[in-house]
């Protein structure tokens, strides 16, 4: 549900909800108290108890002790000037609200007003004659209390006129209304207490409790805790996706987090491996030079030869650095490419012979084999596709074990590629160590020596070279057999505009 949605839900919820609860309590209450005044009372008749107008209450109260008084009037009016039965009757209507007053001519010969005291509105009773035979009517007096009065005439047996009040004191409400009020101010406020949790409960659970875990996912964050999942409850509305997008940031952070921890570890694995493989060749030049200022080099064969061993270490720090300086740029993609349009088969000729002689100086067999035609061409960077000859070649000679190595260079075309492959009868790679070999610091060695050396990145660049050409690159080898390195690289072709 869309927090929108959810707002209109909560405006009616607080609005709409309590009120028709409330109506329908309303309702309720007054029908059981309404059913409840009629069987205490003994009425017939309904009672509107909503009504404003009080008076029809209070009506209906007596309409059962008028008609008994008119019932007794008819057989024994005397009956009226009984103080006993006056006081019964009395008590009787005192049940239903009101009471009784008994006026013989102009005077008061009974009041039956529980409290005691003459009301200040005795001498504005209606005079004889007003009485009537409907008892739905009534009179209204207003004075300081506000009063209904049923008047009731009649003879005396002794030829006196006679009138008998019920008054009912219209200021009060019975207990059976005062009771409904009661019960609906209590289940208002119980209405409105419900609605409020549950919607306090429902807006925690949809809206706060989603903000909450974001508090503390945010709190994890900038306490560098990353290792925690914000779990989503409901992903259909604005907070859900708000939760998924911070879940998809943190994942994204403890990547970066985990990258640079990983890149932290493998520059420093490269500081060490540079570091080690720096200090083989410096240790051989300080001690060839020493030789040389010793005298140890007497004849100019000897010197010839320390000063080649010399040049010889320096060209292969030369190489360390360069391999440090290029690994940089790769990091930052600024490899600078200079391509061109080359020949195949001429390029691939040249490097084999140049690369020829240091193997034949390593007593390592060359072959190279060229399937493609003499005018095929690609585009490329020849010095970076230079790197990545001299790489592999360098990476089958470090691992050689054969006391007769063979490394072979084959290229192929393959339709709208050529293929090269370069192939070593070196000790060859284990199956689960082949596909992470073009991974940066990747070695087979677990211990590292200094007959093996190289910084670990060799491989990688190679991988980086060929992808940034457009090409593949991939392996395939068999322990104690050998190696093959492949890659395929476009052709060059003339697009024909009509």
């Amino acid at each position: 549900m869309k927090l929108k949605t959810r707002l209109a839900v909560a405006f009616l919820t607080v609005t709409v909800v309590p009120m028709l609860l409330i109506f329908m309590a309303f309702m309720g209450l007054t029908s059981y108290q309404t059913s409840e005044i009629r069987k205490n009372y003994g009425l017939q008749e309904p009672v509107e108890i909503l009504s404003a107008n009080s008076m029809q209450i209070f009506s209906r109260l007596t309409e059962s002790s008028q008609a008994e008084i008119r019932e007794k009037i008819s057989e024994d009016p005397g009956a009226f000037e009984d103080k006993e039965y006056l006081d019964q009757l009395n008590s009787q209507v005192l049940g239903k609200y009101a009471y009784t007053i008994v006026r013989k001519g102009n005077r008061i010969i009974y009041e039956g007003n529980p409290a005691g005291e003459e009301e200040n509105f005795y001498s504005e009773l209606p005079p004889y004659g007003n009485g009537n035979e409907d008892i739905e009517g009534g009179i209204y007096l207003d004075g300081d209390r506000q009063h209904l009065l049923k008047q009731i005439d009649f003879v005396f047996p002794d030829g006196d006129e006679g009138s008998l009040f019920l008054v009912s004191n219209v200021d009060e409400l019975i207990p059976e209304v005062e009771s409904m009020l009661r019960e609906m101010v209590i289940s208002g406020i119980l209405i409105l207490c419900f609605t409020g949790v549950a919607l306090t409960t429902w807006v925690y659970r949809s809206i706060w409790r989603p903000l909450g875990q974001l508090q503390q996912a945010t709190k994890n964050i900038r306490d560098g805790n990353l290792d925690f999942t914000l779990e989503v409850e409901n992903e259909d509305d604005e907070l859900g996706r708000l939760c998924m997008d911070f879940e998809e940031m943190r994942i994204r952070l403890k990547e970066s987090a985990e990258e640079k921890v990983q890149y932290d570890k493998e520059s420093k694995e490269l500081i060490s491996n540079i570091s080690h493989d720096l200090k083989t060749p410096i240790t051989a030049i300080k001690g060839y030079v020493e030789g040389i200022m010793d005298g140890v080099a007497s004849s100019p064969e000897k010197l010839d030869k320390y000063i080649r061993t010399i040049y010889n270490k320096a060209n292969d720090m030369d190489r360390l650095i360069d391999e440090l300086t290029f690994y940089s740029k790769i990091d930052t993609n600024k490899i600078p490419y200079t391509f061109s349009k080359i020949n195949v088969a001429e390029y691939f000729e040249d490097c084999v012979e140049e690369v020829g002689l240091d193997l034949d100086a390593r007593g390592i067999e060359m072959g190279y084999f060229n399937y493609v035609d003499r005018d095929v061409e690609i585009i490329a960077d020849a010095e970076q596709m230079k790197r990545v000859i001299n790489n592999i070649i360098g990476n089958s000679i470090k691992y050689m074990d054969k006391k007769r190595g063979i490394i072979n260079i084959r290229i192929q075309d393959v339709g709208d590629f050529i293929q090269v492959g370069i192939e070593d009868n070196g000790r060859g790679i284990a199956a689960k160590d082949l596909p992470n070999i073009f991974d940066r610091f990747y070695r087979t060695d677990a211990s590292r020596n200094s007959s093996k050396g190289g910084s670990g990145i060799g491989l990688s660049i190679v991988k980086k070279i060929i992808e940034d050409h457009g090409g593949r690159i991939w392996a395939t080898s068999k322990e104690g057999i050998g190696t093959e390195i492949h890659f395929v690289l476009r052709k060059y072709q003339e697009v024909i505009q009509e």
